[in-house]
């Protein structure tokens, strides 16, 4: 018998269950995509970032060979500038990443660069200066002019007319990195992008920062979302990780979780409800992560200070709602005795009219009372009792005397 066979099934079990779990923790959790410290990044054709950022300021020379020998240097993501015995001079300066372009061919990338020196191109086309126009080829130069393991300028051509100048420049590329959803944007208004702009996580809201910590008295934060119309419908329902996992009590509302699409015109909505359970010195780390079909994920963190602990919110409306349930069931109840004790009447008493329905009784009752004459006194008192005898016993002396005068009179005459 093997070794194998011998061995209990539930130890086998047990190993799969361990080499599972050991191979889930080696799978490498997705990063934030956050924006490059500089502006010297772009996209290739897949919309995958690449980041050039390590190359900001690095100076490629060209020797040019003619009557008036003269050096142009391309600064990377800087400057370009032509240097002679007369001087410099400058052929515009690299402005931000939109200056930085997908190319097509044999170019890859090409970096614009604008505003450079006036002197005899003042009649350029909109006074802009001398221009310069770079176009990036990854690897090596095309007419194997150099093959510098750095990067070299392969060849440059000028246009007089416009004060412009081509540059033809071979780099060695850096590896593409994640897959971007160009477009998209989060932020603390409808037409604003501070936490996601581009489809990057900005600067202070890619991990925990002090001082984009929201305070412990800010209970609601509400985020706007929105992304090209065409591809809106990519973006999926919105998740959350708390870290540490325990004293902060979060939930996501809003029509960003319902499914509607969230486009430049109409911005979905995301509210963050937090309320602070256990206080602690550090604040917490809420990881929020919106799939999106075909791209890696837009992934941020808001963080929370919690400086004391909460009580939790109580619903204005709860007590509406109680009153309502309460006067519903009594309504209900009312209903339903008000007919059994008209039935009851109706077939036992046999009553009928207005005499059946519950209550007439005492209503009649009450009627009677109120609209009884009030002429006489009631014969339970005794105050009334003695002042109508005194009142009785003044009348009978009064026509006793009377009547003695009259004898006396009747006697006289």
């Amino acid at each position: 018998m093997s070794p194998v066979a011998s061995c209990p099934m539930h130890t086998i079990h047990l190993l799969i269950i361990v080499l599972l779990a050991a191979t889930h923790m080696h799978v490498p959790a997705a990063a934030i995509i956050v924006v490059p410290s500089s502006n010297c990044y772009t996209f290739d054709n897949e919309s995958r970032l690449v980041d050039f950022t390590h190359l900001v300021g690095k100076g490629y020379e060209y020797n040019e060979q003619g009557l008036q020998p003269s050096d142009l240097v391309v600064e990377f993501c800087k400057d370009v500038q032509k240097r002679s015995q007369e001087g410099y001079i400058e052929f515009g300066r690299f402005v931000n990443s939109h200056s930085f372009l997908l190319g097509s061919g044999t170019t890859d990338y090409i970096q614009k660069f604008h505003n450079g020196d006036l002197v005899n191109c003042e009649t350029t086309f909109k006074k802009m200066g001398r221009t310069a126009q770079v176009n990036i080829r990854c690897g090596h130069c095309s007419n194997n002019a150099c093959r510098d393991e750095q990067g070299c300028i392969c060849s440059i051509s000028y246009d007089e007319r416009m004060c412009r100048v081509f540059v033809e420049l071979a780099i060695p590329c850096t590896k593409s990195g994640p897959r971007v959803f160009k477009g998209f944007t989060v932020g603390f208004h409808p037409r604003s992008s501070e936490i996601v702009y581009n489809g990057l996580t900005q600067l202070g809201f890619e991990k925990l920062h002090h001082g984009f910590s929201f305070r412990t008295e800010q209970i609601h934060v509400s985020m706007y979302l929105s992304a090209m119309s065409s591809l809106a419908g990519l973006v999926g329902k919105p998740t959350f990780k708390v870290n540490p996992a325990k004293g902060l009590s979060v939930t996501l509302t809003g029509s960003g979780l319902n499914g509607v699409m969230p486009t430049t015109l109409s911005p979905t909505f995301l509210n963050v409800d937090w309320r602070c359970e256990i206080a602690q010195s550090s604040p917490y780390e809420v990881n929020i992560l919106i799939p999106v079909e075909g791209y890696d994920p837009i992934e941020f963190t808001l963080t929370k200070e919690c400086g004391y602990a909460q009580e939790k919110e109580s619903n204005p409306l709860k007590g509406w709602a109680t009153f309502g349930i309460v006067s519903c069931l009594f309504i209900v109840l009312s209903t339903l005795l008000c007919c059994g004790g008209f039935i009851y009447k109706t077939r036992v008493e046999h009553l009928y009219g207005l005499d059946a329905l519950p209550g007439m009784t005492f209503l009649y009752a009450f009627l009677d009372a109120v609209v009884r004459p009030r002429g006489y006194l009631p014969a339970d008192n005794p105050s009334e009792n003695h002042a109508s005898q005194a009142s009785w016993e003044h009348t009978t002396g009064t026509t006793q005397a009377a009547q003695t005068a009259n004898d006396r009179a009747y006697e006289s005459i």
